[in-house]
Parts: structure tokens; sequence; C-alpha cells
């Protein structure tokens, strides 16, 4: 990309120094000349300032979309997050209460078999 970039540049200016020459070999005036001139330099900076702000608009959309990108990933990420503590935070409820629930019957299978052995005593 950068070689093409190199080779683009090189062609502009070769493209502006081949037009500057032809310019000044032409057979006009000095001030029809310099005028000519100034009207291409002018002409060439509106160009560039054309293109620059191009570019710069084209970084600015490209940074933007990288960001929103970002944003996107990481809302995802923390939607998966959420999602997973969820699923975890409902197991251990689920096993906590099972545990509870199967505690409170071995306690009263317990007390129960005590119980009955008190009576049959």
């Amino acid at each position: 990309m950068k070689d093409q970039a190199k080779i683009i540049a090189a062609l502009l200016v070769g493209a502006a120094a081949g037009a500057a020459l032809g310019l000044l070999l032409a057979p006009e005036k000095g001030e029809e000349l310099r005028g000519d001139i100034a009207d291409y330099v002018n002409d060439l900076v509106d160009k560039a300032k054309n293109k620059a702000q191009s570019t710069a608009d084209n970084i600015k959309e490209y940074g933007s979309n990288a960001v929103d990108s970002v944003k996107s990933r990481f809302s995802s990420a923390v939607s998966d997050a959420d999602d997973a503590i969820d699923s975890v935070k409902a197991k251990a409820t689920h096993y906590a209460e099972n545990g509870v629930d199967s505690a409170k019957s071995k306690v009263k299978g317990t007390a129960n078999d005590w119980n009955n052995s008190i009576q049959n005593a």
C-alpha cells in the first residue's frame, strides 16, 4: 500500500512539474503566464485540500466504525457474562434449596426414628 502511495505521489509531482514547464515554455506574455501558473497552483491546492478533507473524513468514519464495533463486542461480552452469572446463581439457588430440603428431610427422619425408639423403649 505504501508503494502505491509513493507511485501515485511521484506521478502527481511529475504531472505538476510537466504542466508547470509547459506553461513556462508556452508562447504567452509574462503576465498571462503568471496568471495561468497561479490558477494552476490554486487548482492544485484546492484539489489537495479536497483530498485531505476526504481522507480525514474517511479516517473519522473508520475510527467511528471501529469504536462502534468494539462497543458492540464489549456489550455482547458483558451480556454473555451477565447471562452466565444468572445461570450460576439459578443453579446455586436450586442446589441450595435441594440441599436444605434434603437436610430437613434427614433431620425429620432422624427425629422420628429417635421418637419411635423412645416410645418403644
